[in-house]
């Protein structure tokens, strides 16, 4: 006997069985709730922004006062199928792309034009 069968005992040869094999739904759980969650707190979320700003674009008429993302702001004065012509300033129209408009603005908003 060394001094090492005292700190380490020695394993006894047993007959173990075979493990049992898991389950391999069991394994797939943690995926399926991860996706869960992306499709909660990420995909549903911009799915839904995406159809608000389709249909935001879709309904562009003449005099909606409207915000493009570049921050500008004025009335629209002409509507065409890929571009909308906004007045920003008195005699100042700028033509932009439909989906560049991000917000409607309520009437009046913009009093100076």
């Amino acid at each position: 006997m060394s001094l090492l069968d005292f700190l380490i005992p020695a394993a006894h040869a047993q007959a173990a069985g075979a493990p049992a094999a898991p389950n391999p739904f069991l394994q797939l759980i943690p995926l399926i709730l991860l996706f869960v969650v992306f499709w909660f707190l990420l995909i549903r979320p911009q799915m839904k922004r995406q159809k608000e700003h389709r249909l935001l674009v879709e309904k562009l008429a003449k005099g909606d006062e409207v915000v493009t993302n570049g921050g500008i702001a004025g009335r629209i004065e002409e509507v065409g199928e890929s571009f909308v012509t906004v007045e920003i300033a008195e005699g100042t129209k700028v033509k932009v792309q439909r989906g560049s408009v991000s917000a409607v603005l309520p009437k009046g908003s913009l009093k100076s034009l």
